[in-house]
């Protein structure tokens, strides 16, 4: 047997669950639609650049992010901390990064998918208000959103993932 060959009797140990860390963060966004894929650029951005505590998981949730915010409040183990990092447009400079107060959020994006959108927006409050789960929302300014599909970040929005990568991480603490 090589070393590249897997005994099906073998003990694994389960991948741990980004969920069930202490702090979470999820990636939100449409990778179709331009600067809307911030937030899984953003994941696989700190991802590979690493350093991060043991306590804190990584989650590109894409589009789906409702279904894991559900998930998170019905579940007995929940993070301490869930910071969210998408894409809005609010009318700043293009590649802005901000924190974002729940009750600031923005009713209306064009991505019907993203956090800005009921449920999800009281999903995120019913953490925080009912299940004691810190939520923080890392944006940052898209530069404009396609009229199609189009994969991509604009300069601006790429050049913000180092500096999001700083204010997770003090996030993070």
């Amino acid at each position: 047997m090589s070393e590249f060959d897997c005994d099906p009797a073998e003990e694994r140990a389960e991948p741990e669950a980004p969920w069930e860390k202490d702090v979470l963060v999820i990636g939100c966004g449409n990778v179709l639609i331009g600067d809307d894929g911030f937030g899984p650029a953003f994941i696989k951005h700190l991802s590979g650049r690493g350093g991060l505590p043991d306590g804190v998981g990584l989650f590109d949730a894409g589009t789906g992010v409702r279904k894991i915010l559900f998930d998170l409040t019905l579940s007995e183990k929940r993070p301490r901390r869930i910071i969210i990092v998408d894409a809005i447009d609010v009318g700043r400079a293009p590649g802005e990064v901000f924190e974002i107060d729940l009750e600031s959020v923005p009713a209306v994006k064009s991505a019907d998918f993203s956090i800005h959108q009921l449920p999800t927006s009281n999903l995120l409050k019913e953490l925080r208000d009912h299940c004691g789960v810190d939520v923080r929302v890392v944006a940052v300014q898209v530069s404009a959103l396609p009229d199609e599909m189009r994969h991509g970040l604009s300069e601006p929005v790429a050049a913000a993932l180092d500096e999001t990568c700083g204010l997770v991480r003090g996030l993070s603490a």
